[in-house]
């Protein structure tokens, strides 16, 4: 007879590690990385092929909106980088004790975002 294990369906409900959450976010980061690089790449051979075209970019990037989607970008990119980082460290088999784990997950969290906020301010 099959043993009646609880469940819980309610998923809002349900408290991720940290270190869960820093690794959902690195494969949500690097996902948004990929699905933004053609616009990347469209704005860079935009503002390479000539001085109009750099201008029109540049008056794109002062939209809010457009900064806000670049800010996005730039917090992807950098937990992405760090994220990555930790990652290999932890392949090496450092940091995966679980107080490290903990230790790095909020590392990772601290500067990604100390860094797009910096980011933020210059581009604002």
């Amino acid at each position: 007879m099959a043993k009646s294990r609880p469940k819980n369906l309610n998923l809002t409900t349900i408290r991720l590690p940290l270190p869960a959450l820093v690794s959902i976010l690195h494969r949500a980061s690097g996902a948004l990385l990929f699905l933004l690089l053609p616009f990347v790449l469209w704005a860079l051979q935009q503002s390479l092929q000539s001085v109009a075209g750099f201008n029109r970019v540049m008056g794109l990037a002062t939209h809010p909106i457009v900064k806000l989607l670049l800010l996005g970008l730039a917090w992807a990119f950098i937990h992405h980088f760090i994220a990555g980082l930790r990652h290999l460290a932890m392949d090496m088999r450092w940091g995966v004790e679980l107080a490290q784990a903990r230790f790095t997950s909020k590392l990772v969290m601290v500067l990604s975002l100390l860094l797009t906020v910096l980011i933020g301010m210059k581009l604002w």
